[in-house]
């Protein structure tokens, strides 16, 4: 029984990431100017696709008789915080509000990682759902990243 309470721990660990995710992208399109609408697409898809996170996740943790988590992380608390001063001071908005979204990118990265290193002993289907969906995350991360380049050079 420990090792299963282990692995739920870590896949609500991922809920919780998961989570996280979608209040800071729909905190990202609250704060991209209309005239962004490509961000704004981009965004509420990457919401969408968490929500799809947790609820595979979520069905994974009650198959193994666990409670799925319905919170977010301290950390991504401190993130959404982070992001709500840096958009509201900052000069150059959508380039601002690309680097919160690709700081979190990285914190779903190394959530991820660190679920896939655990001691957490866990079935093929539960490690590849994972390895799946941190191969989406990181889709995600490098089409953040790609748009923040991007903003970056034309901005210079």
């Amino acid at each position: 029984m420990k090792a299963n309470e282990t692995l739920i721990e870590t896949l609500n660990d991922l809920i919780r990431i998961n989570n996280d995710r979608i209040n800071g992208y729909e905190k990202a399109v609250d704060e991209t100017r209309e005239q962004d609408m490509d961000l704004r697409g981009i965004f509420a898809k990457m919401a969408n696709d968490s929500r799809d996170h947790v609820r595979e996740l979520s069905n994974a943790v009650v198959k193994m008789g666990g409670e799925p988590a319905t919170d977010s992380t301290i950390s991504g608390k401190i993130y959404r915080t982070w992001m709500d001063v840096k958009a509201a001071f900052a000069s150059k908005e959508r380039l601002s509000v690309l680097e919160a979204c690709e700081y979190g990118e990285d914190a779903a990265q190394k959530a991820y990682d660190s679920a896939l290193k655990s001691d957490a002993e866990m079935s093929a289907e539960t490690r590849q759902l994972i390895m799946d969906q941190k191969s989406s995350l990181k889709n995600a991360h490098d089409l953040i990243k790609k748009y923040r380049d991007m903003h970056e050079t034309v901005a210079s």
